[in-house]
């Protein structure tokens, strides 16, 4: 009785990507991929998903060891806000970050004013919205690693006179590596098809702001065969962090 609705679930999800591939214009992409738009627009994708999960990595995996090694009060309520962009609709997000980064914004002003800093509709701003939406898939990852890690590693080095940074740069990180591996390529994979946030905080602007799903989006109103072929390249990124990250979701306990 499971089989027929589980057939009916596997095409609904297989079909749509099938279709992609088959109305491919395979003739012509080589000469589509090397269109100085689509380099561009992938340049410009990969810049700022790097960027952005360099921020994640560097705030996330701190957030994620206090969240999972320190108790405070009010922790549960820290952990529901930093997984809030996981559920938020990326519109949302950015317009928050607008609210708070924009020029007029609660921080956004004070930037410009001090620092002549202005985020909004810039390469940075991208690299924000990214990694606004991203660094949750990190914290999670990094999350679990940290509860899963034997602590007992850390205990025998802490008793031996190591100090807690030690500890944790010779001890507790290299325990949780894979972690924070397969979190670093699950936000870099987010962020590089990130949409939403993207264009409401950073606009779409040539060579500034339009990434791919940008670029997607712009060109299957115009040409829906560079649409097709710029779909494709995100399509293959997926694949390959899926492929990545494969034997970890498939042999974990």
């Amino acid at each position: 009785m499971l089989v027929l609705p589980a057939v009916a679930g596997l095409a609904f999800l297989v079909l749509p990507l099938a279709g992609l591939l088959i109305r491919a214009p395979w003739s012509t992409l080589p000469q589509r991929l090397a269109e100085p738009q689509v380099l561009e627009a992938l340049r410009l994708s990969l810049v700022c998903a790097t960027a952005a999960t360099v921020v994640c990595v560097l705030c996330g995996v701190p957030l994620a060891w206090l969240l999972a090694r320190v108790e405070f009060p009010g922790r549960r309520v820290v952990r529901a806000l930093v997984t809030v962009p996981l559920v938020l609709p990326p519109v949302v997000g950015g317009v928050a970050l607008l609210l708070v980064l924009g020029r007029r914004g609660l921080v956004g002003q004070w930037l410009e004013s001090a620092f002549g800093i202005t985020l909004p509709f810039t390469t940075l701003g991208v690299i924000v919205a990214e990694a606004f939406v991203a660094m949750p898939f990190l914290v999670i990852s990094v999350e679990g690693a940290l509860r899963a890690a034997d602590r007992r590693f850390e205990e025998a080095a802490a008793t031996l006179g190591a100090s807690r940074w030690t500890v944790f740069r010779r001890v507790t990180l290299p325990l949780i590596m894979p972690g924070v591996v397969a979190g670093a390529v699950l936000c870099w994979a987010r962020a590089l098809g990130e949409f939403g946030a993207t264009i409401t905080f950073a606009g779409n602007f040539p060579g500034t702001t339009r990434t791919m799903p940008l670029a997607v989006y712009l060109a299957l109103e115009t040409d829906p065969d560079a649409a097709i072929v710029l779909s494709l390249v995100l399509l293959a990124v997926s694949v390959v962090v899926l492929a990545s990250l494969r034997d970890r979701w498939v042999n974990s306990p």
